[in-house]
């Protein structure tokens, strides 16, 4: 019989309550279980002493028989100093998806986008005033002469 280490749920709708029992791994959730070795109150404070409480004596008795303990279970276990539990490591877990990775390179195209027509912009305006100031050197000597005649035309008639 392969004997698990996890938690059996009581408590009413929205307010969970766990019992730590060693049951058969193959019996329901919330069924028939060998014995009862601690209880967990999740909605109590994460820092009170109240919101886990484990016998030692029978848990080490379950593990030393070949019992499985489950993730949390193994938190407790842990947390209690009974066994340790080795760190998981996930790194792909934090990793977005194919979609959201469009999204961030479709995003960071349009920013380059714009920070280049930025730069193009600013560029335009430096080289306006000089090409202005050039202008403005060379529209008196066009407008003179193109004033010039305009005045004789008027001084003739």
């Amino acid at each position: 019989m392969a004997i698990a280490l996890r938690l059996s749920r009581g408590g009413a709708k929205k307010r969970p309550y766990y019992r730590i029992v060693a049951a058969d791994s193959r019996r329901a959730r919330d069924g028939k279980y060998l014995e009862q070795i601690g209880i967990y109150n999740p909605l109590l404070a994460k820092d009170d002493p109240g919101r886990v409480k484990l016998d030692e004596d029978r848990a080490k008795y379950w593990l030393g028989v070949g019992a499985q303990p489950s993730d949390r279970v193994a938190r407790f276990l842990d947390a209690a100093g009974i066994r340790e539990r080795e760190a998981r490591n996930n790194p792909n877990k934090a990793k977005p998806g194919e979609k959201a990775t469009e999204r961030a390179e479709e995003k960071a195209q349009k920013e380059a986008d714009a920070a280049e027509a930025l730069k193009a912009a600013e560029e335009e305006a430096k080289n306006a005033p000089a090409e202005e100031e050039t202008k403005a050197e060379e529209t008196p000597a066009e407008e003179t002469a193109a004033e010039a005649p305009a005045d004789e035309e008027t001084k003739s008639e």
